[in-house]
């Protein structure tokens, strides 16, 4: 085992009580006997998630609310030198420490998974199939993230002015530095919100947020429509 851990995951957690046992369950089971991880949650909101956090063997912190400073939160407490952020609802290919050492390894300073939904539904699997082209309206942070620890404070990690989108900026930051690398395997994702929303009204939402992003809609007017739009 190496004395310092290479890949640091950090996982945003806001009232994830339901979601948080089974991520960590299945992220140490993917990385037990490695000695080169660790993982660090950054929990915010009022619910079970940190005691249950806890429980585990992991590093675990509180956070104000806001994924963009739950990750930079949970980033300044990392140790290895590549980071991955990877939603409390979303799990990783079984092979994905040695997909990111090895992308890195060839060059590679940031980059994702392509993605796919724990949904087997027609629909759900072509916006999946979707995530494969390196086009922004394609990405999102269900994907998870990979991004060098050099890398990501040299552009001064996410944004924590926002309160959305702040997966796509960050994103950007990244292409006007490096290339951002999308690797061939998969993360599994919850379709629980499509389900709660509808699969195509959820996805039109989604497009037209893209939209008033890319057209310079405040972060206020973004949040607004999103709050609304969304159950």
């Amino acid at each position: 085992m190496g004395s310092e851990p290479r890949l640091s995951i950090v996982i945003p957690a806001w009232n994830e009580e339901a979601e948080i046992a089974r991520t960590l369950e299945t992220l140490l089971g993917l990385t037990a006997g490695r000695g080169d991880t660790e993982i660090i949650v950054s929990v915010s909101g009022d619910d079970r998630t940190e005691a249950i956090a806890r429980a585990f063997p992991v590093r675990v912190c509180r956070s104000e609310k806001g994924r963009a400073v739950q990750m930079n939160t949970g980033a300044k407490l990392a140790s290895g030198a590549v980071l991955y952020f990877l939603h409390a609802d979303t799990t990783p290919p079984p092979s994905f420490c040695d997909d990111i050492l090895a992308a890195v390894g060839r060059g590679a300073e940031a980059g994702c998974f392509q993605m796919t939904f724990d949904d087997p539904d027609w629909l759900m699997q072509l916006y999946g199939w979707f995530t494969q082209f390196p086009l922004t309206i394609c990405r999102g942070g269900d994907q998870s993230l990979f991004i060098t620890r050099e890398l990501f404070w040299r552009i001064g990690g996410f944004d924590e002015r926002l309160q959305i989108m702040e997966d796509i900026d960050i994103i950007e930051r990244i292409q006007r530095q490096t290339e951002f690398h999308i690797l061939d395997s998969k993360v599994v994702t919850s379709a629980r919100k499509y389900h709660a929303n509808g699969a195509i009204r959820l996805q039109a939402i989604f497009g037209t947020i893209h939209l008033m992003y890319a057209l310079g809609f405040s972060q206020e007017d973004i949040r607004e429509f999103y709050r609304n739009a969304i159950s």
